[in-house]
């Protein structure tokens, strides 16, 4: 029977900036853990396809741009029976070699947490407040709309749970998709991201899935990555309504 590898990580890549996504991929190719890491290529013309050539890199060509759930979902059948742990991986994150292996001991420890996530910085140092309450309307309108935070100010604070030591683990509801670390068996139990959301909104989602599985998402500080976060929504009008459509598919399931 083939031995199961440490970890697996999917990168789902389209409009990516190369050197970002170099730094990390060598990042994950550097965890001292048997590993395999598939790159997702969501363009039309394939434009990743030679550029990483290592045994521990599986390329997948979709030839169109299925979104960011369905791209991650591609990777299913090759994880299941093949790996104990699945990291959700963004493009444009950074982090130190023992970062995986001491969120896999942390993750070990409790068989009723499914993903734990790290704390996330901008690469100036600042928070960046990965961890989050389930959204509420107010909470969108204000964060998308500054004109209207100070009407929900108190909304959007809790929502980030700024009213909370961020220094110290704990059960989040929701964590923002740039850095998941699953164990595989609940993530393929989850059935992975709902492809409905094209785009935004589906890390929230799969966060209400771990609820309705009875299992639980943690926040651990002691670890940290950095994450670039282009926040595309709010500079792209196109991203904009694909955020929008997608906030009213979540409160439409939720």
């Amino acid at each position: 029977m083939k031995e199961k590898l440490d970890i697996t990580a999917s990168i789902v890549l389209y409009n990516e900036n190369l050197e970002e996504l170099t730094k990390t991929v060598n990042c994950f190719l550097r965890v001292p853990l048997k590993k395999r890491l598939f790159l997702i290529d969501n363009t039309q013309n394939k434009l990743f396809q030679n550029i990483f050539k290592k045994q521990e890199i599986e390329y997948i060509a979709v030839g169109k741009n299925i979104g960011f759930g369905a791209g991650h979902n591609m990777v299913k059948d090759r994880i299941s029976n093949n790996s104990n742990f699945h990291l959700i991986l963004n493009p444009d994150v950074n982090f130190q070699e023992a970062v995986i292996p001491n969120l896999i001991i942390e993750l070990k420890k409790d068989e009723n947490v499914s993903m734990i996530a790290p704390k996330v910085l901008f690469p100036n140092g600042d928070h960046q407040y990965s961890c989050r309450r389930y959204p509420l309307l107010s909470e969108l309108f204000a964060r998308r709309f500054t004109f209207m935070k100070p009407i929900f100010k108190s909304t959007v604070y809790k929502g980030q749970y700024k009213d909370k030591d961020l220094n110290n683990s704990f059960f989040a509801e929701f964590i923002t998709g740039c850095f998941h670390l699953y164990k595989t068996n609940d993530f393929l139990k989850l059935e992975g991201f709902d492809e409905r959301y094209f785009l935004y909104m589906e890390d929230v989602d799969i966060c209400r899935k771990i609820d309705n599985l009875g299992k639980k998402k943690i926040y651990y500080p002691k670890e940290e990555i950095t994450h670039v976060l282009k926040k595309g929504s709010s500079k792209s009008m196109k991203l904009f309504f694909r955020h929008t459509l997608s906030a009213i598919k979540y409160f439409l399931k939720w």
